[in-house]
């Protein structure tokens, strides 16, 4: 977006992270779940743990999510685009600008075409070959790997700036938006105090001119967050945190969804490829189901958890998971074989599309750094619980094709992948006897986050049509936040075409400052 912006107006962009350069766990597809869960203050991913006991991150460096995700790119369903109000020939242009840059062909190796053939023989009809398009039935799609295996993120695409109009801070967190209070109908967005990398504050404000605009794009948590700190959010919650109010707006921070993901773990009798999603399979029931393989990809978080529970605690102020750190200590001694092995094995996973369950978003600091409280009510609505015990119910078809047979261990049935995940401390929550029995039990219990949440900013909420702030002027939300449900399997592509095409012309005389985390709804 800000690379399209600088082709006319002059743009200021400020980024909380560094560069996602030099970093091989960034730009090596075998380091995905190395940078995931690297939680250290300089790391480009930030942990949260919402309050319904699910681990998830949020990007901290240039490029956002695109660092940090699974890499596929598929675009999101033609229906979606016509809903939202998008002009489907700006979104598809803005969708080939990115393609020609950062998306590739995978390589569709041993593990992914068994998972592309098992889903065929699970019913997930037609074979739609290789398409970016969002189609009922099995595909390949498109990954931002290249044949190396190395990362291309959203970073890249900063080549097309024009560098005469566009300067970019690194390690700039925002604090606040300033707003010019007297002379407007409304407060009008005037600049942004922002803290450098060494800790030093500083103020930056747009030129004269009513043309001039501030954009957030911080993400499904930063936006929302930001926007309250600024004094635009629920009145008595901006007071009770010492805020002055700007405009008083309930609606900020509310809708918040994350899609939920459930997997099994299929380890395998021989070697598989390191590899991430490269293959979906779009049901009519509205379950998406994908495949990653590798040494790795299935078990770091239980690693991470085991190390990080009692501090994640302390951080998070979680207090309503049943799950003890003794027992997950316990939990990963019991699986000690596969964790400290260099076994071999696939994960297969569904995500639920929409959500219809949604939840909140409120500040626990006044710190921006600091992770807000957020809560998203997985399985609330009970469609998205039938959509996961259908998805899952695809899952052990796919498991226990013949596509997939040479993968998998006689010794290992479907029930003892089954119970091995409800053994994994996968996430905070409470578990239950009978979740290794009733699917629905193993949806609730061993839910994940496939890291698509969106909400808090929502169209005709908290922005208008034009993504422009209610209350203010000058100042719009251009990212996941306004999103009401996650657009086709994997939202990147969407995020992308709909953050480029956001814009009807660009004045020269326009200035602009962007503020960037991308979140990792992209």
């Amino acid at each position: 977006m800000a690379a399209t912006l600088s082709e006319g107006a002059n743009v200021l962009l400020l980024e909380r992270g560094g560069l996602p350069y030099g970093n091989p766990n960034i730009t090596n597809i075998g380091g995905f779940g190395d940078t995931l869960f690297n939680i250290s203050p300089s790391s480009p991913s930030q942990t949260f743990i919402s309050t319904d006991g699910v681990i998830n991150a949020r990007g901290r460096v240039l490029g956002g999510g695109t660092a940090l995700n699974a890499g596929f790119y598929t675009r999101a369903e033609t229906d979606y685009v016509k809903r939202v109000g998008w002009d489907p020939k700006l979104v598809n242009k803005s969708y080939e600008w990115v393609e020609k840059k950062v998306v590739f062909k995978p390589p569709m190796l041993q593990w992914q075409s068994a998972v592309r053939d098992g889903l065929l023989e699970a019913g997930v009809l037609p074979n739609n070959g290789f398409t970016y398009d969002h189609l009922y039935g099995t595909k390949v799609g498109g990954t931002i790997f290249d044949q190396q295996g190395h990362r291309h993120t959203a970073a890249d695409l900063l080549e097309y700036a024009n560098p005469r109009r566009i300067t970019v801070y690194l390690n700039a967190t925002v604090h606040r938006i300033l707003f010019r209070m007297k002379g407007d109908p409304k407060p009008r967005a005037d600049g942004v105090v922002f803290r450098d990398g060494k800790g030093k504050m500083h103020r930056a404000f747009l030129n004269k001119g009513s043309m001039n605009e501030i954009i957030l794009s911080a993400g499904a948590l930063g936006s929302p967050q930001l926007l309250m700190l600024s004094g635009i959010g629920p009145a008595i919650h901006l007071m009770a945190h010492g805020i002055s109010v700007v405009v008083d707006q309930p609606m900020v921070g509310q809708g918040m969804a994350d899609n939920p993901m459930n997997v099994l773990v299929v380890p395998s009798p021989r070697p598989v490829e390191v590899s991430l999603v490269q293959v979906v399979g779009i049901t009519r029931f509205g379950s998406y189901i994908e495949a990653a393989s590798g040494s790795t990809s299935g078990f770091s978080w239980a690693r991470w958890m085991a190390k990080q529970y009692g501090m994640s605690v302390a951080q998070n102020g979680q207090t309503t998971t049943t799950t003890t750190s003794e027992a997950i200590a316990e939990a990963v001694e019991n699986i000690n074989p596969i964790l400290n092995g260099t076994i071999q094995a696939g994960v297969i996973l569904e995500k639920v599309m929409g959500p219809l369950s949604s939840g909140e978003l409120k500040l626990k600091t006044i710190d921006p750094s600091d992770n807000p409280f957020v809560t998203f009510n997985y399985f609330k609505h009970p469609k998205d619980l039938e959509r996961c015990v259908e998805g899952m119910r695809t899952i052990i078809k796919v498991v226990e094709s013949k596509a997939l047979s040479t993968f998998r261990n006689p010794t290992l049935p479907v029930q003892a992948l089954i119970d091995l995940i409800v053994g994994f401390p996968v996430n905070l929550r409470p578990r239950h006897a009978s979740a290794s029995f009733s699917m629905e039990q193993y949806c609730i219990d061993t839910v994940m986050s496939i890291w698509h949440y969106h909400g808090g900013c929502q169209v005709g909420r908290v922005v208008d049509s034009d993504y422009r702030v209610l209350g203010v002027d000058g100042l719009r939300v251009i990212d996941g936040s306004t999103f009401y449900d996650s657009p086709g399997t994997n939202p990147q592509a969407t995020v992308h075409g709909y953050k480029d095409s956001a814009w009807e012309e660009v004045d020269d005389d326009m200035s602009l400052i962007v503020v960037l985390e991308m979140g990792f709804d992209c």
